[in-house]
């Protein structure tokens, strides 16, 4: 029970690798307010996982709804000591650049990037109080891509480079670090009411120098270690977590 008396926000918590996250914290002793855009993704987690678990429906690309949300979560909890910003456009493939729309780049950018200036803005206040952490969400493709992903990686690459930048600005009082997961099966962290098995084959696992595909738990771990205190060594670093893949040299 590690974050017992703690209390966390974290961002997309309603399904995949934030509800891992906030399953994780709450086991752990954590009190945990989930802010998702899906009503119905937010409250069955906080319904499955008990009274640790509080839902804010919010859209983090939006100042009032952001600002409203961490004041929700101060309210409950009546403190914060972590913030996870996970929240994001799942979907990397955009389509070609030169059909992609300004309004559609400024979505990717706006719900993948900007939440987590926001989210950082208006609670760090607060977390100077506890001497609190922040863990953003990146991606391996920020390192590496497939075609027609542009907007999705520059956000990535983004998020990268935001938290090494703020790690500097709000050091030593606040610690700032980035996870950069791989492929990460998430079919089973979805509503319990659509949950299914990850359709994954043979290949899928052997390409894996680990042998495997990625479990949200696995991201949920790292994220655990990085708010605690056995990380107060740990900032403005990004920890790739991918099963090896970016260090595979692959030949066709």
């Amino acid at each position: 029970m590690q974050f017992a008396s703690k209390v966390f926000l974290v961002t997309g918590g309603g399904r995949g690798i934030g509800r891992a996250i906030a399953r994780r914290l709450a086991e752990d002793g954590g009190k945990v307010c989930i802010v998702d855009s899906d009503r119905h993704a937010g409250e069955d987690a906080a319904r499955e996982y008990g009274e640790r678990v509080m839902f804010v429906r919010a859209d983090v690309a939006r100042e009032r709804d952001v600002r409203r949300a961490i004041t929700t979560c101060l309210r409950w909890g009546t403190r914060l000591d972590g913030i996870v910003n996970n929240a994001a456009i799942a979907d990397p493939h955009a389509g070609a650049v030169e059909a992609l729309s300004l309004a559609t780049w400024r979505r990717y950018l706006d719900v993948n990037l900007t939440s987590v200036f926001l989210v950082v803005k208006h609670a760090v206040r607060h977390l100077r109080r506890t001497r609190g952490a922040i863990v953003n969400l990146g991606s391996t493709r920020a390192l590496q891509s497939e075609p027609d992903t542009e907007p999705y990686a520059a956000t990535k690459g983004a998020i990268v480079a935001l938290s090494h930048a703020l790690s500097i600005s709000l050091g030593p009082v606040v610690r700032v670090n980035c996870i950069s997961p791989g492929w990460i099966a998430t079919d089973e962290l979805a509503p319990r009411d659509r949950r299914h098995k990850p359709r994954l084959s043979r290949a899928d696992h052997r390409q894996h120098p680990v042998g495997r595909v990625g479990r949200p738990e696995d991201i949920a771990s790292l994220c655990a270690w990085l708010l605690s205190s056995e990380a107060g060594f740990v900032s403005g670093q990004n920890f790739v977590a991918d099963g090896g893949m970016t260090r595979k040299m692959i030949y066709v």
